[in-house]
């Protein structure tokens, strides 16, 4: 099971870092597709700041946990991770629901629930 969940969680950390490296290289691109508009240079740099800061980060953890099994390391995705859906929750009560706010928190929650199992399954 051990082996499975470093797999899962290795593939995790990469589509996060991923991300960020997108954010980072290619904001434009990425602001669109997660529904972002920046205004100006400054909002260009918090693109390339603030989101690969969050995405490389999570992804950087899963990696060092799936690599070493260190379920300790898993607790910098699952924070964040559980940040970013708890976020969304309150949007949902605050703002309402819009069909495309469920994609987003389904792949949020099924990236927690694997972190969740893998460090279960590290610290056994």
């Amino acid at each position: 099971m051990a082996s499975v969940m470093r797999g899962l969680i290795g593939l995790i950390g990469l589509f996060n870092i991923v991300i960020g490296l997108g954010f980072l290289l290619d904001p434009g691109k990425l602001a669109g597709q997660f529904f972002l508009s920046p205004m100006g240079q400054q909002g260009m740099a918090t693109l390339r700041a603030d989101f690969p800061g969050f995405f490389i980060t999570g992804g950087v953890f899963a990696l060092i946990g799936a690599v070493k099994k260190d379920g300790d390391a898993l607790l910098v995705p699952l924070l964040l991770l559980s940040i970013a859906i708890i976020g969304r929750a309150v949007s949902l009560v605050l703002d309402g629901t819009a069909p495309t706010a469920w994609p987003p928190m389904i792949a949020e929650a099924v990236m927690i629930a694997a972190l969740l199992l893998a460090r279960r399954s590290f610290t056994r």
